[in-house]
């Protein structure tokens, strides 16, 4: 069966796991260095490697990453919550266990809005965000007869981001992925560096015949390393579930690998149960309680969202420009990898060029709010504001005000 006639019987059910290493200088629970690519084994110490007698020592700055997140994806914040240590044999695990969140998560429900090719926007609703700490490597590819072991990345801190299974195309879990990584690098908690493991991505995938309420056999398929090949692997499994269901044979609950030269999924372990884990509260660190002032201080400190951007300076103009202020706009015209400096950038130079031509008419008021025309004056009075707008080009924001007529001039910059 090929992939459109599979679409003409059977729907897709996917939820997606993402694992996000956040930018930390040290690990999870101890002092050691968290950084990428350096000597295996070096960045290490008693702790990470869980030897008798030591014990953890909680990150707050994991903390303050994880509430940023959920704020943007408009989760409610847990205020009371506890580790949880989940029981498992890895190579590359030295402790035996992980520790998680099970029962109180620190973020649950909210929702990541994604764009599809036909202009239409769904919201992915998030079931769950918790913290957690990250597994060494194990490295395949070095020595024909042997795996080797890293544990650098033992205790690195990762937040794991769980869906509902509401995704329905192979289309809407890539857009889903891009939007993610798009928020945590403005957020500046991770760096979203699939190609070097610091954002990872299981697939829960099943089929179920068009007009079904009941979910197909799920299947997981685990560490996709790049955002098309989560778009692939999807594609391939789904047309081998189909087949499966065509030849009357059962779809086995499982673990795969997808190997992206030939674009199939390989069989790698049964799908182990909660109960396989043996999950128990961590008894080495305490309970955590969140105030509202810690809250609001989190919230106080957050960037303002490129969503957010868009409608608080284009609310009064939407019908004109169209997408011309949209978040994809303003990632194309700056650096890639910056993407809140460049939705920080087009803000200010907007609104300087159009308070400039509108200074002493009622345009500015009327897309901005009085209160707010003069809370940008005072903010672009600065010299920050006059710096930024020397390195940008200003084509979009004089496009802008030529909108409504003013002829405005290109301010001075390149």
């Amino acid at each position: 069966m090929d992939l459109n006639e599979v679409l003409e019987k059977y729907e897709l059910v996917v939820g997606i796991e993402i694992h996000a290493q956040l930018n930390t200088q040290s690990k999870a629970y101890c002092s050691d260095k968290n950084e990428f690519g350096q000597i295996p084994n070096t960045l290490i110490s008693p702790i990470s490697l869980g030897h008798p007698g030591t014990l953890p020592m909680f990150n707050k700055k994991v903390l303050e990453h994880a509430v940023k997140l959920g704020l943007a994806c408009e989760s409610k914040i847990t205020k009371t919550m506890h580790f949880d240590r989940k029981n498992y044999f890895y190579a590359d695990l030295p402790k035996g266990y992980q520790i998680t969140q099970d029962k109180t998560p620190i973020c649950e429900g909210g929702n990541i809005k994604i764009k599809l090719k036909n202009g239409s926007e769904k919201p992915i609703d998030i079931t769950r965000i918790h913290m957690e700490e990250d597994s060494g490597k194990s490295i395949h590819d070095l020595d024909p007869f042997n795996t080797l072991i890293d544990l650098n990345r033992a205790g690195v801190p990762l937040l794991e981001i769980v869906t509902e299974p509401v995704i329905k195309s192979s289309e809407e879990a890539y857009q889903y992925v891009t939007e993610i990584r798009k928020l945590l690098r403005y957020l500046d908690i991770c760096d979203g560096n699939m190609e070097e493991g610091s954002m990872r991505c299981d697939v829960n995938i099943s089929i179920m015949p068009i007009g079904s309420k009941e979910f197909g056999q799920r299947v997981e398929i685990k560490n996709l390393n790049s955002i098309r090949n989560v778009q692939r692997s999807i594609d391939f499994e789904m047309v081998r579930h189909a087949e499966l269901l065509e030849k009357k044979c059962a779809i086995h609950p499982e673990t795969r690998t997808f190997d992206a030269p030939s674009g199939t999924t390989i069989g790698m372990r049964t799908k182990e149960a909660a109960h396989d884990y043996r999950y128990f509260p961590e008894p080495d660190l305490n309970p955590l309680s969140l105030s509202d002032e810690f809250i609001e201080k989190m919230k106080s400190i957050m960037p303002a969202l490129p969503n957010e951007l868009f409608e608080k300076s284009s609310i009064k103009m939407v019908q004109v420009t169209g997408n011309l202020l949209s978040p994809e706009l303003v990632q194309r015209q700056s650096a890639p990898e910056d993407l809140r400096a460049a939705a920080e950038q087009f803000e200010a130079i907007f609104i300087q060029t159009l308070l400039k031509q509108a200074r002493q008419s009622k345009l500015a008021d009327d897309i901005l709010g009085s209160s707010a025309g003069d809370q940008y004056t005072e903010m672009l009075e600065q010299e920050r504001a006059k710096s930024m707008a020397q390195n940008m080009n200003l084509g979009i924001a004089e496009a802008l005000v030529k909108q409504f007529g003013h002829g405005a001039r290109k301010p001075s910059g390149n």
